[in-house]
């Protein structure tokens, strides 16, 4: 049985060899002398089966495994001419050749390993900046922001029209073709202008109205209303506005600063103002980080640093962004491209430079977390999504087993791999 290799690159390689059936035989024999001593087989004693019994019992399982064998062997081998140790060894090895002749079976077998990268000098990529400056103006407003979600509901006293924002405490009685419909009443309901609790339309048009008014307002439930009854039909409800609330006036002074930073000592405007502007400040970096150095960061590391991909990686890469172009397709265009081979393969090439990009980055942020000593465990992956879905209104657990049943949690791992570690370069350039 001769092996040939042929190590294509330092992320590829290929192992080829032609297996005599006189090969495939002598396993199949030694595989059935070995089940000979465990199989169960009707009317033998236990270690008293005939290898011809096993034969029969078992046929082409026997041969399947004989097969499976010599594969094992060919990896080995094969992986040991190379030099190719099996923990550079990336996902399973690729059959792209299994012809069986009359008297023997030809075998190529492609392999994927994971790229030796140099990056050398990457810090050296990462340039200086100075962080985003915050103006007393944008401290002022934040500021009287955080206040005015600390006031409380105060009826209006002058004599105004609802507006956007305020809370209406209002009667309400819904009618469909004439007839009042279940749920459709209350008494003394407070709304708040604007936050699209109620269907469609109807917050629109309390808007405008003063206390003590009484109106019919036209509305169209939604086609997907949950209840079959009243779904895509039109309403009538009667309204009466009782009085109008809105937000009073909040004093910006000491006591605000202590009710806004409760257990800090000495707590006063200065503190707050402080403490506000280092929020800003956070946010502002954080959305300069994300929405321009980083990425930035990464296109320039994929720009300079050059090392062969495994194959199989970018041609995965490459499906899923063909599957998901093909969700934003019609009927039509799909059909038309199953019927036209030829453009299908235009079509699935032309992701191909995007997606060989995608899996550069990854291996290039995998090297930069080794180099930098940084590293996300499965529990910090946990706290994440349930800290997300607790923020969602989610159950924390429901939530982390459906990422878990859909495989995404090696895609969130390095997501936040990728994040710390680009975050950990830029820290250290941050002008003092």
């Amino acid at each position: 049985m001769q092996i040939k290799t042929n190590k294509i690159d330092g992320a590829n390689a290929e192992i080829s060899v032609t297996v005599p059936k006189t090969t495939i035989v002598s396993n199949v024999e030694k595989i059935a002398s070995e089940l000979t001593k465990s199989a169960k087989i009707p009317g033998f004693r236990k270690g008293k089966v005939p290898a011809s019994a096993v034969k029969k019992q078992y046929g082409e399982r026997l041969v399947q495994d004989a097969e499976a064998e010599v594969l094992r062997e060919v990896l080995n081998e094969g992986l040991k001419a190379m030099g190719i140790d099996n923990a550079a060894i990336i996902g399973e090895p690729q059959i792209s050749k299994f012809e069986r002749g009359d008297d023997k079976i030809e075998v190529e077998v492609k392999v994927a390993m994971r790229p030796e990268i140099n990056m050398e000098g990457y810090a050296e990529l990462v340039a200086e900046f100075d962080k985003p400056a915050i103006s007393d103006e944008a401290v002022d407003t934040r500021i009287k922001e955080l206040a005015q979600a600390q006031a409380p509901m105060v009826s209006v006293e002058e004599d105004r029209a609802l507006v956007s924002g305020d809370t209406a405490k209002i009667d309400f009685e819904g009618f469909v073709d004439g007839e009042a419909f279940e749920g459709g009443k209350a008494e003394g309901f407070s709304l708040r202008l604007g936050s699209g609790q109620f269907i469609p339309g109807f917050e629109d048009q309390v808007i405008g109205m003063k206390k003590g008014e009484e109106k019919m307002i036209d509305v169209t439930f939604p086609e997907n209303y949950n209840s079959e009854k009243l779904a895509g039909k039109p309403a009538q409800f009667k309204v009466k506005v009782h009085d109008i609330l809105a937000k009073g006036e909040v004093a910006l002074d000491d006591a605000l600063a202590k009710k806004m930073l409760p257990g800090q000592e000495g707590a006063d405007m200065a503190m707050l103002r402080e403490k506000v502007k280092e929020q800003l400040e956070s946010e502002a970096l954080s959305k300069l980080y994300n929405e321009e150095l980083k990425p930035n960061l990464l296109n320039t590391f994929v720009d300079k640093f050059d090392f062969a991909l495994p194959s199989f990686v970018v041609e995965q890469e490459i499906d899923m962004a063909l599957n998901k172009h093909a969700q934003s397709l019609a009927a039509n265009e799909i059909e038309a491209l199953k019927t036209d081979a030829e453009k299908l393969k235009a079509l699935r090439e032309s992701f191909r430079d995007d997606a060989a990009r995608s899996v550069k980055a990854t291996f290039i942020i995998d090297a930069l977390a080794q180099a930098e000593g940084v590293r996300v465990a499965e529990q910090e992956v946990m706290q994440t999504i349930y800290f997300e879905a607790l923020q969602m209104g989610q159950d924390p657990e429901a939530a982390y087993k459906m990422y878990q049943r859909s495989g995404y949690l090696p895609a969130i791992q390095m997501a936040m791999v990728e994040d710390k570690v680009l975050s950990k370069l830029l820290n250290n350039k941050i002008r003092a």
